[in-house]
């Protein structure tokens, strides 16, 4: 097992998820960051089952800054209640893994 996440939340407007990406990364907080999209997203909301096109955020960091990362996350997303999970890297090549911590210092 690594000690590493992909961090991942969901945005309606993919210039909003750039933002959060860039953020991430210029605060090192994520090596990385994928923009996916526009995918399609059903959800259930207000006792109704929704669809809507969304935009993907998944950033590459350290467990342990899973709480800064949220928070980074959290403090400036536009959804009352955002997803975000981290979903554990339980391996990967030496080189990409010393990459992500190098670039998460």
């Amino acid at each position: 097992m690594t000690d590493f996440v992909i961090v991942q939340t969901t945005y309606e407007h993919r210039d909003d998820a750039l933002a959060a990406a860039k953020d991430l990364v210029e605060r090192r907080l994520a090596a990385c960051a994928q923009t996916l999209g526009p995918i399609a997203s059903t959800y259930a909301w207000d006792g109704d089952v929704q669809q809507a096109d969304e935009w993907l955020l998944a950033a590459k960091c350290r467990l342990a800054d899973f709480d800064k990362c949220s928070d980074a996350l959290l403090t400036q997303h536009p959804y009352d209640t955002p997803e975000l999970v981290a979903t554990p890297i339980v391996a990967g090549s030496a080189g990409y893994l010393q990459w992500l911590l190098q670039s998460t210092k």
